[in-house]
């Protein structure tokens, strides 16, 4: 049933309000992009047609001026909650009032061209008075489109971008924004759809609300059905893998690290980065992830995207790509956006791309191995169908080479600093493994290489980091060679087999960094960065940080302590928003999570540890899966 008639909207609509933290933000997406929606129903952030397109609605980083799109009740809300759909991308906001209840439903169904966002108001008891209130502002705030009514709705053109708002009721123009007012009694129904096409195109044709919400229903029913996990954790591993699929560009298979960018990592401050690029070094925790959990085919995708941006020349391999592959990533600040709480500047592009990394040759090459160890690396040679051939071996063999070049030498390191190169020890873990993970292809596979040649390097490079990257004790590695600090990815020495867990240096290093770098409520930070940023070359400090507090989840349980695993594996899963969405870092004190949100190292984390604990890790190098002494691991499906 339709809504009442609108009426000409007054001066005294509902003020909007950013939210006290970035938690405070839910997602949307259609596997293209996503759109960021505060708990009031204001969609403060879009980018479009794509993740690192400009934004339309930019208030998150700035205010209201800056573009947002709001529906909320005229009158006072004496309460609200808000949820996904169950197994869905389709987020459910429901207000009540002192007249009703009402519940406003947003999503983005997924595309293939066109970029449709719907929002559905709908009455449940009783009758609520709503206002809608549209400010476009493309280029991230900056521009004011030309706006003109069509025959259901409005159409704003600027430059390359048109966007058409069709809705069932009346909507009129006010002083640069878009505005209606209705009335939703039990049973009714008010939709508005927001479509984006390139401005040279013809209006595209209308979407009908309620059909899509089917039809998105559907899709992300369809979806989550093929998760395998069926642990102990199966609601947060299953959001953690929603999450993760609405951060993947579907028609590349490039997976961003977070929707957002210049989330700050403390409010004020200048930790404010760019995180809509896909980054190399996350590629095997989110590859592992959806393997280990039945996602064979985004896992393939994911593969073969790494592939295609890595291919060239391997003195040229980058941090991180866009999702198409493009290595063109150029860093400038926003000085018309005020960022979010006040926290200056606001970045596009992100400067890490021409940093080097040592490690990252380590993590392409020990996803390759993996994507092998799995069975979605192989094709079949016409000639001899019975024969399975890795066609990425080539190009292994080159990173390996470029690896062999430069691994001596000091490196930017894993957290991207902006500081003094080092050698890292991390670093040079990474590069073991490249030579580890390429051995092991050639033996495993009867590839051809240096096979001896090889060997003899993996074991220089372990010479060197066992006698130079520990503290003066010699008890535990530490951040780089010389130093005596420490760094979260230390507790990864482990996992990817470097040493075995028994080893006396591995228990010694997660037992002093989680002495030196847990928080009050023992969260994980990756390293020491306060004050001045000394540690770092960057000014101010950061929170604890999320993914590295999966790590020491992981860690624990490997040598042999599960049950405080358990315990900051439970903590952890309080952390996420009140729909279940994880950001970068997390403040215990202010209780506040900080940094890009979602992000995608954090829920890769989570899914990752989950299946650690419930005793089917996958088997990258280091020893068997954990478990229990006392008892044997709960049944699941294997990794």
């Amino acid at each position: 049933m339709d809504a009442a008639p609108s009426k000409a909207p007054s001066s005294d609509a509902p003020e909007w309000r950013p939210p006290a933290g970035v938690g405070g933000y839910a997602m949307i997406g259609d596997l293209h992009t996503a759109a960021m929606i505060g708990p009031s129903g204001s969609i403060d952030w879009l980018c479009l047609p794509r993740f690192d397109s400009a934004a339309c609605f930019a208030a998150m980083l700035g205010d209201q001026d800056n573009g947002h799109w709001s529906i909320q009740p005229r009158q006072p809300v004496v309460s609200s909650r808000r949820e996904y759909q169950p197994d869905t991308l389709i987020l459910q906001t429901e207000f009540n009032t002192a007249e009703g209840r009402a519940v406003l439903i947003d999503f983005m169904p997924p595309r293939d061209d066109t970029a449709d966002l719907v929002r559905i108001v709908r009455g449940v008891e009783g009758s609520v008075d709503f206002s809608m209130l549209l400010r476009i502002r493309f280029g991230y705030g900056a521009v004011v489109p030309w706006v003109r009514h069509i025959n259901d709705g409005i159409a704003a053109v600027a430059g390359p971008d048109a966007v058409y708002l069709r809705s069932d009721v009346q909507l009129s123009g006010q002083d640069h924004h878009t505005a209606a007012e209705f009335t939703v009694s039990a049973g009714e129904q008010v939709s508005f759809v927001l479509t984006r096409v390139d401005s040279h195109e013809e209006e595209p044709d209308p979407t009908d609300a309620t059909e899509a919400l089917e039809q998105t229903q559907a899709y992300w029913a369809d979806w989550i059905s093929t998760c395998s996990y069926r642990g102990r954790w199966e609601a947060a591993v299953k959001r953690s893998l929603i999450t993760l699929k609405a951060l993947t560009y579907l028609p590349t298979g490039g997976i961003v690290a977070a929707a957002t960018t210049s989330l700050p990592e403390e409010p004020g401050g200048v930790r404010n980065w760019d995180y809509r690029y896909c980054w190399l070094r996350d590629a095997t925790f989110a590859l592992e992830a959806l393997v280990s959990c039945g996602y064979t085919e985004e896992a393939a995708a994911w593969r073969h995207w790494l592939l295609r941006a890595v291919g060239g020349d391997p003195e040229k391999l980058q941090v991180l790509y866009t999702v198409d592959g493009s290595r063109r990533a150029d860093e400038s600040e926003l000085d018309w956006l005020s960022g979010f709480r006040q926290s200056r500047p606001v970045r596009v592009g992100n400067a890490a791309a021409q940093q080097f990394q040592l490690d990252i040759f380590g993590e392409v090459l020990d996803t390759l191995s993996l994507a092998r160890l799995a069975g979605i690396t192989q094709h079949r040679e016409r000639a001899d169908p019975t024969a399975a051939v890795d066609s990425s071996w080539g190009l292994q063999r080159l990173l390996l080479e470029q690896v062999e070049r430069t691994w001596r030498e000091p490196d930017d390191g894993l957290w991207e600093i902006r500081g003094e190169r080092r050698h890292f020890v991390h670093s040079k873990v990474m590069a073991w493994v490249a030579f580890d993970r390429v051995i092991r292809g050639a033996e495993n596979n009867g590839l051809d290489g240096d096979l001896d040649g090889w060997r003899r390097t993996r074991e220089e490079i372990h010479r060197q980091v066992c006698a130079q990257g520990l503290d003066p004790s010699g008890q535990h590695f530490v951040q780089s060679y010389g130093s005596q600090d420490l760094d979260a990815a230390l507790l990864l020495i482990g996992r990817v087999g470097f040493l075995p867990w028994e080893d006396p240096r591995i228990t010694a290093t997660v037992r002093a960094v989680h002495e030196r770098l847990l928080d009050p409520a023992g969260f994980v930070r990756r390293y020491l960065a306060e004050g001045d940023g000394s540690a770092d070359g960057i000014q101010g400090s950061e929170k604890s940080f999320l993914a590295c507090s999966f790590w020491m989840v992981d860690a624990l349980a490997g040598i042999g302590e599960v049950d405080a695993a358990e315990a900051l594996f439970e903590r952890l899963l309080r952390v996420g928003n009140d729909v279940g969405l994880i950001a970068e870092e997390c403040d215990v004190i202010g209780g506040q999570q900080w940094g890009n949100m979602p992000q995608a190292y954090s829920h890769v984390g989570l899914i990752n540890a989950a299946r650690r604990l419930d005793g089917a890790g996958i088997n990258r190098g280091e020893s068997e899966p954990i478990q229990r002494a006392d008892r044997a691991a709960p049944s699941g499906p294997a990794g």
